[in-house]
């Protein structure tokens, strides 16, 4: 878990990834940043929703405040996950950011059409990753306003 030393309000992300190379990239990204996050990581779409329903090994989790979400996920796919998230009365409302290698328009437009926030290419290159994390903290974590609700459980 990544938590800034500064006073803000840490933003709780959830990384759903099951490559362990991502999330470690991931982590030294926002650390790089210097984002007031504090990040925790599933590796497949079971262990999401069981995340984000607070149950079995999760019954403590806390509530994130927005979701990044690879689409290419052992036992349940992210567009799957994806899906059961916007759905969801109490999880609906949770940004989701689809953070993936695929750059296929049907990934694309089908991940839009399940009311995905946002869909970003995950880069290969080392610096190009970094360079995405850091946008994606620069909005979700600096600029967009989350709802207070989001917290309460």
């Amino acid at each position: 878990m990544i938590s800034a030393a500064r006073g803000l309000r840490d933003i709780r992300v959830l990384l759903i990834e099951d490559n362990p190379g991502d999330v470690r990239l991931t982590e030294e990204a926002f650390r790089a940043a210097e984002a007031h996050v504090s990040l925790h990581a599933v590796v497949d779409g079971v262990e999401a929703m069981d995340y984000l329903k607070q149950s079995g090994a999760f019954a403590l989790a806390p509530r994130p405040d927005v979701i990044l979400l690879d689409l290419n996920l052992p036992r349940m796919s992210g567009s799957e996950v994806l899906a059961k998230v916007k759905q969801d009365e109490s999880l609906k409302a949770i940004p989701v950011v689809v953070l993936t290698t695929s750059v296929a328009e049907t990934d694309i437009f089908r991940c839009y059409e399940l009311h995905a926030n946002c869909y970003v290419s995950k880069p290969v290159q080392l610096e190009a990753f970094e360079n995405v994390v850091k946008s994606i903290s620069d909005f979700w974590v600096k600029t967009a306003k989350l709802p207070r609700t989001a917290h309460v459980r």
